[in-house]
């Protein structure tokens, strides 16, 4: 006879989320590099992002231990991969996720780029063709290699070509204007030549020096999306292949031959098919009852394609912005129940948006004090804003 296919409910998939995403207080992390690896990488589009999910998954919070993670120690490195997004992965998971994902989103950036050139700067004149794009390029890193490290801003000194300017959607009500340094120093980094250093005005700030990067050692491109699956439904886990998909930005042919290469094994769930890492079909311990104010993009509240297992749908248009980024988020025991601000004068604030009771509105609130604690004078405002942390942050 044949053996049941697992099945795996709702809340046992909540019950994960405490321990496996280091939420529940017992399973808080030590280090940053653990939280990293245990969420296959942060968010790092908005760069308050990272210190705020990897503090709220310390077992002690502290801006200054991811500073000395990304600036210091360099054991995480920043790349433009899953989904064309920036994450912040360690040095060791790096290899995997610029093979399998990286590489080739900088071939693509690098066409992108290449049109815009070729249609012409400042408006006038022929546009740039490949040779000068590299050979702008191979200046900028010289200039680097002298300077140590450098803004956009600074390079421009040496390399005036980076103060010319790109017509971007020309002809559209959105056209902009974007200088060449801009768009070349982030091509530069997705290619891996440069990483960005310490910003200048604190954790919350965009305005990064470039340093010159390490090369990644090179790993075949099919082993490094098995490992990636691996390690991401090791976390993620069970999830279905649309999950997978949307996460990686994968095609469908890429996902279902790294789950096939990884073993995945067989569950369902009130959705339907499910995967997981091979033995990891039982149900994880219910772990004690546990509140967390997250980010906005905190890579838990943006695992899966598929939500309504944690996430009540009647809130995603007061949590989500409508390009579909979520902002900041309240949870008690692997839902969502609400969102949460910081306003100007440094008061955080939050809205329950389900009753969840007295125990949940008693852990929020000591979850928020310990937010406020590590925060200290710090003010944090998202990069996408979302219409409860307008609200709330008003």
């Amino acid at each position: 006879m044949r053996t049941p296919t697992p099945h795996l409910t709702p809340g046992q998939r909540r019950a994960r989320l405490g321990r496996r995403h280091l939420l529940a207080p017992p399973h808080r992390a030590r280090t940053v590099e653990e939280v990293a690896d245990a969420l296959a990488g942060l968010h790092a589009t908005d760069p308050a992002t990272v210190y705020l999910a990897a503090c709220a998954r310390l077992a002690v919070p502290d801006a200054g231990s991811v500073d000395q993670a990304l600036y210091e120690d360099v054991s995480l490195v920043k790349l433009l991969s899953m989904r064309r997004t920036l994450f912040a992965v360690t040095t060791g998971f790096a290899p995997y996720v610029g093979a399998s994902t990286a590489r080739a989103i900088a071939v693509k950036e690098r066409a992108t780029v290449l049109k815009h050139l070729r249609e012409g700067v400042d408006g006038e004149g022929p546009g740039w063709d490949e040779h000068r794009l590299v050979e702008t390029e191979v200046a900028v890193l010289a200039a680097l290699a002298e300077r140590g490290q450098a803004t956009t801003t600074e390079l421009s000194k040496d390399v005036p070509a980076l103060r010319e300017q790109i017509t971007m959607s020309r002809g559209k009500p959105y056209e902009s204007r974007q200088s060449v340094g801009s768009r070349l120093l982030r091509l530069l980094a997705s290619d891996g030549h440069v990483r960005r250093c310490r910003p200048r005005g604190g954790w919350t700030s965009s305005l990064y020096p470039w340093a010159p990067a390490p090369a990644l050692p090179d790993v075949p491109v099919r082993e490094a999306k098995a490992e990636v699956a691996r390690r991401w439904l090791a976390g993620y886990g069970p999830a279905t292949e649309a999950d997978l998909k949307w996460w990686t930005g994968w095609t469908l042919t890429d996902v279902r031959k790294a789950l096939a290469d990884v073993g995945a094994e067989d569950v369902t769930l009130d959705e339907g098919p499910g995967f997981v890492v091979p033995g990891d079909t039982e149900p994880d311990p219910e772990p004690e009852p546990w509140a967390a104010l997250l980010p906005g993009l905190d890579p838990t509240a943006m695992g899966w394609r598929g939500r309504d297992w944690y996430l009540d749908p009647e809130h995603t248009p007061a949590l989500f912005d409508r390009a579909g980024n979520i902002g900041p988020t309240v949870w008690w025991g692997g839902r969502v129940i609400g969102g949460w601000a910081q306003r100007a004068d440094g008061e955080l604030v939050w809205r329950l948006l389900a009753d969840a009771g007295r125990e949940a509105r008693t852990a929020v609130e000591a979850e928020a004090e310990r937010l406020r604690g590590w925060l200290g004078e710090v003010r944090v405002t998202p990069r996408f804003r979302t219409p409860l942390e307008r609200e709330l942050s008003g």
